[in-house]
Order: structure tokens, then C-alpha cells, then sequence
């Protein structure tokens, strides 16, 4: 059963989710905020195009590469990203990162996951986000980050998935912040690595 993170919170992934991983899925997904319509009733608020990023760091806490809606891949293919969602519609994740931890380099300490809005809309706009964590062998989800804030920012630093004691963790950071793509969010992240 997945564990449902709260701000801060930090987990072994092998120990929740019951066996040694290679490949796990990070996903995101996200709603736009249903507004007002006729007569009381509900229409669409809209689309929101968030995008997911996962920025890898060394052991000297600079950035080693990065994937994201430009470059879906990393240069040692350990991380794929599924593609761009423009509008957060559907049921499910709206963007997926996958990642084989077997391959990612052992110079890499820190994978930092970010969501940002590079159209600018604010997370007022934003209803229903979540990140989680999925075992990619079985499609267990393993854990779960609710993305509660929202306001004025247009950025969250959602996660950092890293190394300790030879095993991987995941921190659930939760830090709201601004900025149109990942690089005006790492000195935000900086001091979570």
C-alpha cells in the first residue's frame, strides 16, 4: 500500500515498497480549477500547462543534467520523460518521468523532481495536484505527495529521490516557489540537497 507523504517527510523506497528497484516512475498529475458558471453551475476553468522536470546533482551539488519538456532524455539515458502535457486534463498522471536507478551514474548523489508553469499561471489555477512514485516492474505506487499549496507561486520543488548508505531514499520537499522553468528554481533547491 502506498504511503501518502507529508511536507518533509522522508522514506527508503526499498523498504516501502517491499523489494530492491531499478525502475521507478515518477508521475504528475494535476487538475485546473473548475470557476463559476450560469446559474451557480460549474464549467471548465480552463486548461493549465504544468510542466515536470527531474534535475540531477552531483556529489559537488551542481547540476550534472537535467530532463525536462526540451531534452526528454539524459545524456546516460537513465531518465526518460513521457512527454509534454499542456492542459492537465484526463484521469491519471499528466506527465511521467521514468527512471532506472541501475543507471544512473554513481557520480549522481540527488535527482530533484520540479513541477513549474512555464505559461505563468499561478497554483490558484491548479486543483487536484499530485506527484507518486511507482514501482515500474509492478505499477505499485509506492508513494504519494499531495501538492496542497496553492497561491501566487508558479513553481514547486516536489521531491528529491537520492542516496544513502547505498540505498534510495525519497524526500517529500514541498517548497513553493517561482520560476517559468527548473533553472530558476536551483537556488531554491540547493539547500534540500
Amino acid at each position: 500500500m502506498a504511503i501518502s507523504l507529508q511536507k518533509g517527510q522522508k522514506i527508503s523506497l526499498d523498504k516501502e515498497s517491499g523489494q530492491a528497484l531499478t525502475k521507478v516512475i515518477m508521475g504528475l498529475g494535476w487538475d485546473a480549477v473548475k470557476k463559476g458558471g450560469l446559474f451557480g453551475g460549474f464549467s471548465g476553468g480552463g486548461s493549465v500547462d504544468l510542466d515536470a522536470s527531474c534535475i540531477l546533482f552531483g556529489e559537488d551539488n551542481k547540476v550534472a543534467d537535467t530532463v525536462w519538456f526540451r531534452q526528454l532524455k539524459s545524456r546516460d539515458g537513465s531518465i526518460v520523460h513521457t512527454g509534454d502535457n499542456r492542459t492537465g486534463e484526463g484521469d491519471g498522471d499528466d506527465e511521467q518521468l521514468i527512471v532506472d536507478l541501475s543507471k544512473v551514474p554513481a557520480s549522481i548523489k540527488s535527482l530533484v523532481f520540479t513541477v513549474n508553469s512555464f505559461t505563468g499561471q499561478s497554483f490558484d489555477s491548479v486543483a487536484n495536484a499530485y506527484c507518486r512514485l511507482v514501482n515500474a516492474a509492478n505499477q505499485n505506487e509506492i508513494a504519494r505527495y499531495t501538492l496542497t499549496a496553492q497561491g501566487a507561486h508558479t513553481a514547486q520543488i516536489m521531491a528529491k529521490v537520492y542516496r544513502h548508505n547505498n540505498e534510495w531514499k525519497m524526500h517529500a520537499i514541498g517548497e513553493s516557489s517561482s520560476g517559468r522553468t527548473f533553472e530558476q528554481l536551483v537556488p531554491a533547491i540547493i539547500p534540500y540537497l
